[in-house]
């Protein structure tokens, strides 16, 4: 069974700027929740599986702005496990309560997480302490955690620990061991608890780095823009290290898609929105998504696990549009394991 889930990021509200969400934080402005609860509400509607709560926070001050307040840590960049709290979760409780009264389930949800490594390059750059990249390891650690032993109206059925940096950035400086370590230790209370922990990457040149990470189930894969990425991993490594994969089939290089159409129509699609909405009405079709997913099954089969848009949408411009695109990879991807029923029927 492939489910279907997102990454996290989703665009404000039109009348709202990124720059207000720190303020609202600051100012604990109730807004700031009923839109995260709204977004939660739209992934639902879309049909993603296991949705993730919404992302509207810099990815890592959300971390480090908790991580470097002495008054929160027990030691340097360690978070004490009381103060290691993701606000989004709490915001998201009512919606669970909601989903549990409408269809009598509990919802399935998807924590992402910035991991040790990233946070560490944002705070010291290239240079190589293992004691301090643990403790950021152990500080995530604590974030998962306490997110799991406060979740009440949901499930925390997938833990994601967003590592964009591995395999792309050259300042990264430990080596192989440190790094697994440090990503084992990240993972460890989610791997205790049975969840499904992801490790988000944007580039899988060095995901047998993963391999060797025992609490680290499933391999991220932005493979929709990138389809070659999947000819970086072998099958066979899948199988020997009991490894499984989350694929991209929609793309979200907003910027990338647009330039096609600017040239397409010869024109700034972003002063024309109709036409920018061919991404969603031409380009990012159900079809397409159902093609994506059908060759990546015939290499890897029930190694996929999880199927989604390649990354996050929080820069595309309306949230209309965003809908739309998990719209039509639900709708794609549901397609796509029909036939697979009646194929294995």
């Amino acid at each position: 069974m492939i489910l279907f889930d997102d990454i996290g990021s989703y665009p404000l509200p039109k009348d709202l700027k990124k720059e207000w969400v720190p303020e609202a934080i600051k100012r604990k402005d109730p807004k700031f929740l009923d839109i995260i609860k709204d977004a939660m509400r739209q992934k639902i509607g879309a049909g993603v599986d296991v949705p993730t709560y919404p992302q509207y926070q810099d990815m890592n001050q959300q971390f480090l702005g908790i991580i470097n307040d002495e008054s929160m840590t027990e030691e340097p960049l360690l978070v004490r496990k009381d103060r290691a709290r993701i606000i989004e979760l709490e915001a998201i409780e009512d919606v669970g309560t909601e989903y549990y009264k409408k269809t009598g389930k509990k919802l399935n949800i998807r924590v992402c997480v910035t991991g040790p490594v990233e946070l560490y390059l944002k705070q010291f750059g290239g240079t190589a302490y293992t004691d301090v990249l643990n403790n950021f390891a152990s500080s995530i650690d604590r974030f998962i955690s306490n997110s799991i032993d406060n979740a009440k109206n949901f499930r925390i059925s997938t833990i994601s620990i967003d590592e964009p940096s591995i395999g792309i950035n050259p300042q990264i400086m430990f080596n192989d061991s440190d790094l697994a370590g440090a990503l084992e230790k990240a993972a460890a209370t989610a791997a205790s608890h049975k969840i499904d922990t992801e490790i988000h990457l944007h580039s899988p040149l060095h995901y047998k780095l993963v391999c060797n990470v025992p609490s680290i189930s499933v391999i991220g894969v932005e493979s929709a823009a990138s389809p070659s990425y999947l000819d970086l991993i072998d099958k066979k490594d899948l199988f020997e290290y009991d490894k499984f994969l989350r694929i991209g089939v929609t793309r979200t290089d907003i910027f990338n898609m647009s330039s096609v159409l600017n040239e397409k129509y010869g024109i700034n699609v972003w002063k024309e929105p109709k036409k920018l909405e061919d991404i969603v009405s031409v380009m990012e079709t159900p079809e397409m998504v159902e093609k994506r997913l059908e060759k990546a099954y015939a290499i890897f089969g029930d190694r996929i696990k999880y199927a989604g848009p390649d990354c996050g949408l929080g820069s595309w411009p309306t949230q209309e549009m965003a809908f739309r695109l998990l719209n039509n990879t639900g709708i794609g991807i549901k397609e796509f394991l029909k036939k697979q029923k009646r194929v294995t029927v």
